[in-house]
């Protein structure tokens, strides 16, 4: 298949790109800089081009291409789907949106999420603009036939990412060296909430094996591990991997979040509620769908590569600062 891969570089599409470049698919990526992580694989074709600022340049990059399917991994807001509408439809003949399962229902009203659990979210604004771009596109593949597949993944993480509760995204090594300098941690309520953590190559067979299936216009899918953990269990396997004693402190979520706002949306409107995936839809389409990758493993294979490019260590001043405020705040209170 001919496919083009709007970003490609990043944590979760760089799989899907080594993947797509392995079975053979001619692959290429609109992209705008080289990814220091994760380089664009040899044998894809490069389009440098910056899709939020389209212009004729970008036009011409695409004129006399036409793709078997485009998957967009860097789509936030109604305005980038009014976009891409208009720049891909007659381009493909799968349009490939890449949500996330952060826009179902938050709190849950049953813990197993499927396809058709509502999509409500009052807490975060990111998982919002997600709906309303699933919406868009649902309305246009009802009224213009646009051939469009939504997925949405859950927390998904790779090499570059260690991927706890409170942390820092951008500088995810910060918590690790909390945990080797021996400082306290913080763990959002009890730490018994159920969380779904997926290896991004593991999480690239199920979306590139959707890709060219034209049963799947129309449908929407998640791709998610099925081994579920609580937040517990996952803290303890970072200590354990690490060889150090746990110096947790559970705070419960409201608190956290009044000394770090972003909490609000990525805490209380995702991590601090339980969550169990039903696989069975994207099993079903893609028979060889599996998870290899589990945390303890995945985990392991984070913190390896973090040891091999020690110039990713970065520290995030400002959360350790947030933290250490939440838990001072916390014991002085309830000590």
């Amino acid at each position: 298949m001919k496919l083009l891969f709007i970003g490609g570089t990043g944590l979760i599409s760089s799989a899907c790109s080594d993947l797509a470049i392995e079975r053979g698919h001619e692959l290429f990526l609109l992209n705008r800089s080289a990814s220091k992580k994760y380089p664009a694989p040899k044998h894809s074709t490069i389009l440098h081009a910056d899709i939020h600022a389209e212009s004729a340049h970008l036009s011409a990059l695409l004129a006399g291409h036409r793709f078997d399917a485009i998957v967009d991994f860097i789509a936030y807001s109604p305005q980038d789907i009014e976009r891409d509408i208009s720049l891909f439809r007659e381009k493909t003949d799968q349009f490939v949106f890449i949500s996330s399962a952060s826009a179902y229902q938050k709190p849950p009203q049953n813990y197993l999420i499927t396809e058709e659990t509502p999509l409500e979210n009052p807490f975060w604004e990111y998982s919002r603009n997600k709906i309303a771009c699933e919406d868009m596109l649902m309305k246009s593949y009802r009224t213009d036939g646009f051939p469009v597949t939504i997925i949405r993944p859950s927390h998904t993480y790779g090499p570059s990412q260690i991927p706890l509760c409170v942390g820092s995204w951008q500088h995810p090594w910060t918590i690790i060296d909390r945990m080797q300098r021996g400082e306290k941690v913080v763990v959002p309520g009890d730490g018994t909430s159920l969380w779904v953590l997926t290896w991004h190559a593991d999480f690239a067979r199920g979306l590139v094996g959707l890709l060219g299936k034209k049963n799947t216009v129309g449908e929407v899918f998640h791709i998610t591990s099925d081994q579920v953990l609580s937040w517990n269990q996952i803290y303890l396997e970072v200590y354990q991997a690490l060889g150090q004693t746990p110096n947790m402190v559970h705070i419960p979520s409201d608190f956290i979040a009044r000394f770090d706002e972003g909490a609000m949306g990525n805490l209380i409107g995702d991590k601090s509620n339980s969550v169990v995936f039903d696989n069975s839809k994207i099993k079903k389409f893609v028979p060889d769908y599996q998870c290899d990758v589990n945390w303890a493993e995945g985990l392991r294979r984070a913190l390896t590569w973090f040891k091999d490019h020690p110039e990713f260590q970065t520290i995030d001043s400002e959360s350790n600062m947030i933290w250490d405020k939440i838990i001072a705040g916390y014991e002085k209170v309830f000590s």
